[in-house]
C-alpha cells in the first residue's frame, strides 16, 4: 500500500512539474519569459544633428511632428515615462508573437542585403478599421476644399496602409522582402468645415480650438481627427505621438499636401504628407531616427542613416554603411518617390491596437 502511495505521489510531482514547464509557453503578453530590451529608447532629439539640410533645397519636405514632441515633453513632464510604458508595450507584445531569437523588434537590422528579411508576425488582430473626422479649416473658397479631394486623401491611404498603391512595383529587390501590408481601412466619418480669419495656424495646435479655448477633437478613443488648414512657415505637415493629451491628439496637413486634387501642389500632391503624418500618429519614427549613425527608429528591418533624403534620390543612395530606404513613407523625399512601409513598421503599428495597447479602444 505503502508503494502504491509512494508511485502516485511521484506521478503527482512530475505532472505538476511538467505544467510549471509547459506554462510560459501557453502565457499571453503578462509571461515573464517575454524579454524587452529598451536601451535604445529616447524621446528628445533637440540636440541631435540631422544631417546637410541645404541639401533640401527650397521644396524640401518640412514634417514638424519632433519638434511638436519635444515642446510636449517639455510641457508635460509625465509624458516621457507614458511614452516609455507604450514603447514597452510594444516591444513586448511583439517579441510575444515570434518565434524565440526572431528578431528583437530594436531596429538592430541592416534592412535587407545581409540578413535573411523576418516575415511578419500573426498578431491576430485581423483587419483593423480606423473613421476619420476631418476638420476643413478655410480662410478662402479655395481653402475649402471638395469632398473629392477629401475621399482621394482617403484612397492614398488605404492604398498606402495596404500596400495596393500604384508604385509598390518599384521597390528594388534588395528591400522587397521587407514591404509590409498594414492592413488598415480608412474610412470618412464626419467633414466639419470651419471659417476662419487666420492665414496661418503655426504648429502649436491652435488648429484644434475653437474661439472659446474648447477643443474640436472627436471622439479620439476612437477616431482619428485630421485637421487640415495653412500651417504657415513652409511646413506640411505634424501628428501627435500616442500617449499625448485627448484633446489635441490627430494629425494636422497643410492644405496644399491633402490629397491629389484641388490644392494639392507639386512635388506634394500625392497624399503621402498624411501616409508620412499618420505613421507618426501610429507611433512610427523618421527612418533615420532624427540623428546621427548611432540613433534609430526602433525598427529592424530599416538600415540605418544620418540624414532625411529629399527630392528623388538615385538607388542606391548609402549612409552610415547601409544603402538608405529612400522609398520609405517616413523618410521626407517626394511623394512620388515614397511607396512602402516594411514588416517591422507595420509591426509597431499594429501592436498599438492589441488588447492594452495605447489605441486598443479602436
Amino acid at each position: 500500500m505503502k508503494k502504491v502511495i509512494f508511485t502516485i505521489a511521484v506521478i503527482g510531482i512530475v505532472a505538476v512539474s511538467c505544467v510549471k514547464e509547459q506554462s510560459p509557453e501557453n502565457d499571453d503578453l503578462n509571461s515573464q519569459e517575454v524579454q524587452v530590451d529598451m536601451s535604445d529608447f529616447y524621446v528628445y532629439t533637440d540636440e541631435i544633428e540631422t544631417g546637410d539640410q541645404t541639401a533640401k533645397g527650397n521644396s524640401g519636405r518640412e514634417c514638424h511632428s519632433m519638434k511638436v514632441l519635444n515642446e510636449k515633453l517639455r510641457a508635460n513632464p509625465g509624458l516621457e515615462k507614458k511614452m516609455y510604458d507604450i514603447e514597452f508595450n510594444i516591444r513586448k507584445f511583439i517579441a510575444s508573437k515570434k518565434p524565440d531569437g526572431v528578431g528583437n523588434g530594436n531596429g538592430n537590422g541592416n534592412g535587407g542585403g545581409g540578413e535573411e528579411p523576418e516575415p511578419p508576425v500573426d498578431d491576430n488582430l485581423g483587419t483593423i478599421t480606423i473613421p476619420v473626422i476631418v476638420h476643413v479649416l478655410y480662410n478662402s473658397a479655395a481653402e475649402n476644399i471638395s469632398d473629392q479631394q477629401i475621399n482621394s486623401q482617403i484612397a492614398v491611404l488605404n492604398a498606402d496602409f495596404n500596400a495596393s498603391n500604384n508604385d509598390i512595383n518599384q521597390v528594388p529587390s534588395l528591400f522587397a522582402p521587407n514591404v509590409g501590408d498594414v492592413d488598415i481601412q480608412f474610412t470618412v466619418d464626419r467633414v466639419i468645415r470651419k471659417s476662419t480669419t487666420r492665414t496661418s495656424f503655426g504648429t502649436n495646435d491652435a488648429i484644434k480650438f475653437n474661439s472659446q479655448g474648447g477643443s474640436d477633437v472627436v471622439t479620439p478613443d476612437t477616431h482619428l481627427n485630421m485637421w487640415i488648414g495653412d500651417i504657415g512657415g513652409g511646413i506640411l505637415g505634424y501628428a501627435q505621438f500616442p500617449g499625448g493629451s485627448t484633446a489635441t491628439d490627430g494629425v494636422v496637413v497643410g492644405t496644399a499636401f491633402f490629397g491629389t486634387s484641388g490644392t494639392a501642389t507639386a512635388p506634394f500632391d500625392g497624399g503621402r504628407t498624411m501616409t508620412h503624418e499618420v505613421g507618426h500618429w501610429l507611433n512610427l519614427r523618421h527612418i533615420w531616427g532624427d540623428g546621427r549613425c548611432n540613433r534609430d527608429d526602433f525598427v529592424s528591418d530599416t538600415p540605418r542613416s544620418d540624414r532625411p533624403n529629399y527630392g528623388c534620390p538615385s538607388f542606391p543612395t548609402t549612409h552610415c554603411r547601409t544603402t538608405d530606404m529612400t522609398m520609405n513613407y517616413m523618410d521626407y523625399v517626394n511623394d512620388d518617390c515614397m511607396y512602402m512601409f516594411t514588416n517591422g513598421q507595420t509591426e509597431r503599428m499594429r501592436a498599438l491596437f492589441a488588447p492594452g495597447g495605447a489605441r486598443d479602444t479602436f
